[in-house]
C-alpha cells in the first residue's frame, strides 16, 4: 500500500468545472488505510477530504470545501496513483460534484 502521510500535492490539470488550480495545496495525512487532507488556495478558501486507500494505493474520497464565492461545495472522487521516475506520486482523479450542478470532471495532482 502507498502511504500518503505528510505528502503535499498540487494540481497540474483540471477540467473547467473544477475549483482546484495550481495554487491549491493539499496536505495529506494517513493512518492505516484512512486518508485525510486539508486544502486551500486558488478558488478555495478551505477544504477537507476523507478517503480510504486500498492495497494498490487507489483512493475513494469524499470532500467538502468553501469557495471564494462563499458556497459550500461537496463531492466524491476516485484517485489512481502513478509512481513517477523521480519517486514522486501522480494521482489521476475522476470526480463528481454532489452539490451544485452535480457535473463530473477529471484532474491530475502531483506530489511536491
Amino acid at each position: 500500500m502507498i502511504n500518503y502521510d505528510n505528502k503535499i500535492f498540487k494540481p497540474v490539470n483540471n477540467t473547467e468545472n473544477g475549483e482546484t488550480l495550481n495554487e491549491t495545496i493539499f496536505r495529506y495525512k494517513q493512518t492505516g488505510n484512512i486518508l485525510t487532507a486539508e486544502y486551500e488556495g486558488g478558488k478555495i478558501i478551505s477544504g477537507h477530504l476523507i478517503g480510504l486507500v486500498d492495497h494498490d494505493g487507489n483512493i475513494e474520497i469524499r470532500y467538502h470545501q468553501v469557495n471564494k464565492q462563499g458556497e459550500l461545495m461537496t463531492g466524491i472522487c476516485s484517485s489512481k496513483p502513478v509512481l513517477l521516475a523521480n519517486g514522486k506520486i501522480r494521482l489521476h482523479e475522476t470526480w463528481q460534484w454532489t452539490s451544485g450542478d452535480k457535473s463530473k470532471g477529471q484532474s491530475v495532482i502531483e506530489e511536491q
